[in-house]
């Protein structure tokens, strides 16, 4: 009778335990998560992760958190949610700057990769860039002056910082069009921002999100969009491909992520809820005021997509020859 009431106990055991992990993915979440921008408040990736902190609120009917941690490109949030508990309850906005850029340019001080330390939820939207300079009467007044002016002095460029997407984006243009510029990094979108109004650089390839507002009021002139298509905020303004680069296309992008080992049920679990969320007329229309495409993808969609930025990337950092600052 003994091994029946050992087998008999051991299935009364894994009963309760089968039973207590199906129940703790049922409710899960059960205490409010914390969403990660690695950016600074007011910057176009925070103004996207409220929105969608706010809708995965309603939908998970769990508070979800916005915690700004800035610092190194975006890295040093990125790293924290890295090494965090894998248990769904803290996430991190990515961007082309935290996965892809700083580990290509900072291999030796990059602690966390793409493809090891996190597991992908969904790429949620894109933003194509303004290609910017002061409105000043001796500044270009279209791209083809622009690509004239290059060929001709010396220039600088704004960027938020060595490595950020802004950075790369003007290095891709400038191997394009086989000129060269100086590069002055700054501490962040807000200081790009005042050196391009005030004439300390010539040009910046600047989020749109937080550009717009400097273009409608005068201080800054758009040259060009970098995405394929037309902005519908700005119909009238051409692509950096028709304007004198054929075939250049560049969006800054914004997905979801979550520590390495996170239960595949909460991946699918928020990954649901994002997709639900963003596939409403409601949220494009938001983004679409915003200068965004709402567009959110499976987890696959996601990797596959990281996989072929960071390839991307790569051919344009040794091309450029571009180290970490």
């Amino acid at each position: 009778m003994k091994p029946f009431k050992v087998s008999v106990w051991s299935a009364f055991l894994f009963f309760v335990l089968s039973f207590s992990q199906l129940h703790c993915a049922e409710v899960y979440p059960s205490r409010p998560i914390r969403m990660v921008v690695p950016f600074g408040p007011g910057t176009g990736s925070d103004v996207l992760g409220r929105v969608l902190a706010q809708k995965l609120s309603q939908q998970l009917n769990q508070s979800v958190v916005i915690d700004n941690r800035p610092g190194a490109s975006g890295a040093m949030g990125t790293e924290l949610v890295a090494q965090s508990v894998p248990d769904g309850y803290t996430l991190t906005l990515a961007t082309n700057a935290t996965l892809v850029t700083y580990p290509l340019l900072s291999p030796k001080t990059a602690s966390y990769r793409a493809d090891k330390d996190f597991t992908p939820i969904a790429y949620f939207a894109r933003t194509g860039m303004l290609l910017v300079t002061a409105n000043l009467p001796a500044n270009p007044k279209s791209l083809g002056e622009l690509i004239a002016t290059l060929k001709s002095k010396p220039v600088s460029f704004a960027s938020n910082g060595a490595g950020t997407i802004g950075h790369l984006v003007t290095e891709a243009f400038l191997l394009g069009i086989n000129a060269k510029a100086t590069h002055i990094p700054y501490k962040g979108s807000a200081p790009g921002l005042t050196a391009l109004i005030g004439g300390e650089t010539m040009i910046g390839f600047t989020d749109m999100l937080i550009t717009l507002p400097h273009v409608k009021s005068g201080r800054l002139r758009a040259l060009a969009v970098t995405g394929s298509q037309h902005s519908a905020l700005m119909p009238a303004l051409p692509t950096v491909a028709e304007s004198g680069l054929p075939g250049y296309s560049v969006t800054a992008w914004f997905g979801l992520l979550a520590p390495a080992g996170t239960p595949s049920q909460i991946i699918s679990r928020i990954n649901a809820e994002v997709r639900k969320g963003f596939g409403t007329a409601q949220l494009k229309e938001r983004f679409g005021a915003m200068g965004a495409d709402a567009v959110a993808t499976t987890p696959e969609q996601f990797a596959q997509f990281l996989r072929v930025e960071m390839a991307k990337w790569s051919k344009v950092v040794k091309a450029a020859g571009i180290r970490a600052e």
